[in-house]
């Protein structure tokens, strides 16, 4: 109880820290949210700051909104006048991580047995084959494999459309597959690495020595080990999915976090920006303590550390 309140404590003061950084950074940004090429008149724009609490001092507006937040009021968007935060966060937030989890989900059941299959035939030429394919998928950027994936599948074969969002799984799966491929490509490579490693052990040789067979020695003895690191990089690897659900979102024209993240960066919507930091700031916090939980049951030495 007493380490679960630790780790509970330490997750608010990230969050914390977080929402006070980005706070700090985005008031010191040039330009306010309501600045137009074409100028309100003065009483309008003093109407709209008084509205929004932006013509009290700096401190002022930070301890309103953090009151605010501590009472579960991200407060209304400026960019979107007629929604709270909240509402197009609870609109956004499920289709992006519908997308970010089963884009991880892919790469981890494509990715761990291409690197399983890998390890067993290291330096053959379908190891060579595989490492190559996995090298160009990590090489090439989202903003690149997106459109691609449009102009092959939507374009030319006209098998699945091209863009937008009706929650079938027809307009997932370009979108996912585009956030998946560089993360399958990480894991495979991750995953022959580890479990080469492992396999080189002291004790896998002995037991190779004893006549344990390759299938039994890697499901039995090897596989557990070695995939280890595939769990420590599940933590970064949802960072990814979630800084590249931006570039993502936006090709395909997807309603999610990271599409209204971008838009209400380059329109200075300040609530906007800050309530899709603190919710991909919870979902990263939450999913540490799982990965650190599947870690420990994976390495018991981990539950005493």
């Amino acid at each position: 109880m007493k380490r679960f309140a630790s780790r509970a404590l330490e997750a608010l003061l990230t969050l914390w820290l977080l929402a006070t950084l980005c706070f700090v950074l985005l008031r010191a940004a040039p330009g306010g949210p309501f600045d137009a090429e074409k100028s309100a008149p003065p009483e309008v724009e003093a109407a709209l700051a008084a509205q929004y609490r932006l013509d009290q001092p700096l401190f002022a507006q930070y301890g309103h909104w953090l009151a605010d937040v501590a009472r579960g009021d991200l407060g209304p968007s400026f960019q979107y006048p007629d929604y709270t935060v909240n509402e197009l966060l609870a609109a956004s937030l499920p289709i992006s991580l519908l997308n970010g989890g089963l884009a991880l989900l892919l790469a981890l059941a494509v990715g761990v047995p291409l690197g399983v299959w890998a390890a067993l035939r290291a330096g053959r030429w379908t190891d060579r084959l595989l490492m190559f394919g996995a090298g160009l998928g990590l090489s090439v950027p989202k903003f690149v494999v997106a459109p691609l994936l449009v102009l092959l599948f939507a374009v030319t074969l006209q098998w699945l459309p091209a863009g937008g969002w009706d929650g079938t799984w027809r307009s997932m799966v370009l979108p996912v597959v585009a956030l998946a491929l560089p993360n399958l490509a990480y894991c495979a490579r991750l995953t022959r690495a580890s479990l080469l490693e492992v396999l080189g052990a002291d004790y896998l040789r002995a037991a190779r020595g004893r006549g344990l067979s390759g299938a039994r020695l890697l499901l039995v003895h090897a596989l557990r080990p070695g995939l280890l690191p595939v769990v420590a990089w599940l933590s970064p690897a949802l960072i990814n999915v979630v800084s590249g659900s931006a570039v993502v979102e936006q090709v395909f024209g997807i309603p999610g976090v990271g599409r209204y993240f971008v838009q209400g960066a380059l329109n200075r919507d300040y609530t906007l920006v800050l309530g899709v930091v603190l919710a991909i700031g919870a979902a990263i916090v939450l999913i540490n303590a799982l990965v650190d939980a599947l870690r420990a049951w994976l390495d018991p030495r981990l539950r005493d550390a």
